[in-house]
């Protein structure tokens, strides 16, 4: 398994739309979230509050962590594009355009 985070940006005034989309996962939409993580084992997103701005930070564990943002970015499923369509709602980034690379990881600490 392989841990992978990054984070965007939240566009003005769009906090409490990033609030309600994942009220909408963990509520109402959570079997479709289930039924679309094919090969992600485990997810947590942060909201980090700036003084340039809010920001989303999205940490997941997923064998293969490449291939879970190429299949989102040209997934029909109807799930998959409203996913798409909020994030671009809330971040203005349009992620059917696969990304160019993934967050090099440059420090990895455990307690021993």
């Amino acid at each position: 398994m392989v841990e992978n985070a990054f984070f965007v940006p939240l566009l003005p005034g769009k906090t409490d739309a990033a609030y309600e989309f994942c009220a909408q996962l963990t509520g109402p939409r959570k079997a479709e979230l289930d039924a679309a993580q094919t090969t992600v084992v485990k997810e947590s997103w942060f909201l980090q509050q700036t003084p340039q701005g809010d920001f989303l930070i999205v940490y997941y564990v997923s064998p293969d962590p490449r291939r879970v943002h190429d299949a989102l970015a040209v997934s029909e499923e109807p799930f998959d594009v409203w996913f798409r369509s909020q994030i671009l709602d809330l971040t203005g980034i349009d992620i059917s355009t696969p990304l160019p690379g993934l967050p090099e990881q440059i420090l990895a600490w455990n307690k021993p």
